[in-house]
């Protein structure tokens, strides 16, 4: 052969090389994404399984067919999933992992997960095959396991095989592994092999909204909505009765509705939505202050002082009306709201906020002796409300909290022992300490002015809370100020939640709003699914936030 012959087979060789390497490259890049080739020859299963079918190599009749470098596919041990809030355990293997394809299923074990296998398959654009007992390649099979007294919100998603398995006790946690789930797709593209043990350590991650001083529209609530429930939060707390506003529709006492409101018809598509997601909308009726518009409709409920001077937004618990239309308000509205969660309210009752109540309120010291005793007084009288207004609540079998300054000092008449502590400031008058609620063996949600109080305007000493101080500085036990209480108060303090408050409505639009609070929001619930030091720093987190979506 002549030496341009031995140079022109030679580039021929180079050239079929290029070819089936470019043509490996391009079968990883168009499956899984994140195999990488090998050469091996060691007859293992990764070389057995990608051994060249070429027939020049292996002849018919050949008995013991030449050994051959050919390429095969290694994989490194999987990473642990990228997630807001992040996982809590991932144990890592070797494999392509999983991503979608059309044409593949989401099938269910039981049909009770029916809800959970449609949304994720619309989310993945999988199809949705119902109950199925068969195997195919490429499924996502979601499970109800018999893991008998585990956390109902707790799921296992095992990555193997080309496959997605994800299995709970309950179906709110196979619903966040789906969202899991869906955040590996989008964040990467693909679900990393392995096996991802998540639970979260606080039961309650609410986010609280005022729609009584600034109206939202039902589909801004909804948007919301949707964000929680990618997030994993569980809690929409509404507050939607104050003294600028009542904004959901009423049979019971149509005239104290504020013009631009919320429709039952609006606020059931929202419940509902809700419930999909998982999540329990928490209602608010505040009392027995901050029922301004209440008062608007019936100022003959107003409570005034001895002056005879009005009392903003503060009805006169002396009256019995003043009670019955607030209990059929409750009464109301239980049928709106199933949920099992009710916020009370009882703050900021401004006939306590003075130096002498019982000078200042004659008439209420009066009802207070008169029901109390002698030494009955106008925080006895107080208490004593927002008894009975726990006690028309709980008739609806619900779980009741109340702000912390509706818990009174020195009173004969001590609070309902069901009632929660929602603790949001210290800075009302006779202030305690968070520890006189926790060792007196009460449970608490943190609701933390400090870090968790996004108050539009920005009033008084109120900042917009950041990401980035909720992230580095706040976890669940950090109930006040900066300062975490003892670890042994873990287990009563029930979560918290994040709160938009609009005392100064316009000064944003619902809009800046969402935006504002979107890196807030992701912060608080990654401190209340794993409240340890965070695992990246916060410009980590941002930039995962962003890729999220």
């Amino acid at each position: 052969m002549s030496q341009h012959r031995r140079r022109a087979s030679a580039q021929n060789v180079r050239r079929k090389r290029a070819v089936a390497v470019a043509a490996f490259v391009g079968t990883v890049g168009l499956g899984v994404g994140v195999g990488v080739w090998a050469w091996a020859d060691d007859g293992g299963p990764a070389a057995s399984a990608q051994r060249s079918a070429d027939p020049r190599e292996h002849p018919a009749g050949s008995a013991s067919p030449k050994p051959n470098r050919t390429p095969s596919r290694s994989y490194p041990l999987s990473q642990a999933p990228r997630t807001i809030p992040a996982v809590r355990s991932h144990t890592p293997a070797r494999g392509p992992g999983w991503r979608p394809a059309h044409g593949e299923r989401v099938v269910v074990s039981d049909a009770d997960l029916a809800d959970e296998g449609k949304l994720i398959a619309g989310e993945l654009g999988l199809s949705y095959a119902g109950e199925r007992n068969d195997v195919r390649a490429g499924d996502v099979r979601l499970a109800l396991n018999d893991d008998e007294g585990a956390n109902p919100e707790s799921y296992t998603m095992t990555v193997r095989g080309g496959r997605v398995n994800i299995s709970g006790p309950a179906d709110a946690g196979v619903f966040y592994g789906t969202r899991t789930l869906k955040q590996e797709v989008h964040g990467g593209g693909t679900a990393p092999e392995g096996v991802v043990r998540d639970q979260p350590a606080k039961p309650r991650r609410g986010f609280n909204l005022d729609i009584a001083r600034k109206p939202y529209t039902a589909s801004w609530i909804e948007d919301r909505v949707k964000e929680l429930g990618d997030l994993k939060y569980n809690e929409l707390g509404l507050h939607f009765s104050d003294d600028q506003g009542f904004r959901i529709e009423s049979t019971s006492h149509p005239e104290v509705v504020s013009k631009d409101h919320l429709t039952k018809a609006q606020v059931k598509r929202i419940v509902d939505l809700a419930a999909d997601r998982h999540i329990t909308v928490v209602p608010e009726i505040d009392s027995p202050g901050h029922l301004g518009a209440v008062i608007a409709a019936h100022p003959d409920l107003q409570l005034r002082n001895a002056q005879g001077v009005p009392t903003r937004g503060a009805v006169d618990i002396s009256k019995d009306s003043a009670a019955t239309i607030v209990d059929d308000l409750l009464d109301e509205y239980a049928g709106l709201f199933p949920g099992s969660q009710w916020n009370l309210g009882g703050d900021e009752y401004q006939a306590l906020t003075v130096a002498d109540p019982q000078a200042s309120y004659p008439q209420l010291a009066s009802a207070a002796r008169q029901a109390y005793g002698a030494d009955g007084t106008v925080s006895d009288l107080a208490t004593g409300w927002l008894n009975d207004r726990a006690d028309t609540v709980r008739a609806h079998d619900r779980t009741m909290r109340a702000w912390n300054d509706g818990f009174f000092r020195r009173t004969s008449v001590p609070a309902a022992k069901d009632l929660q502590v929602a603790y949001w400031t210290g800075k009302e008058i006779g202030a305690r300490q968070p520890l006189e609620y926790l060792s007196a063996g009460r449970k608490v949600i943190n609701y933390n002015d400090e870090f968790l109080y996004y108050v539009l305007g920005e009033p008084q000493t109120f900042v917009y809370p950041t990401g980035k101080r909720i992230y580095e500085q706040w976890n669940p036990r950090v109930l006040r100020g900066t300062t975490a209480v003892p670890a042994r108060y873990d287990g009563q303090i029930l979560g918290g939640s994040f709160a938009v408050w609009s005392d100064i409505a316009n000064a944003q639009t619902q809009d800046q709003v969402a935006a504002g609070i979107r890196m807030p929001l992701r912060a608080t619930v990654q401190k209340l699914w794993d409240p340890g030091k965070p695992a990246l720093t916060w410009a980590e987190f941002q930039k995962l936030a962003n890729r999220l979506g």
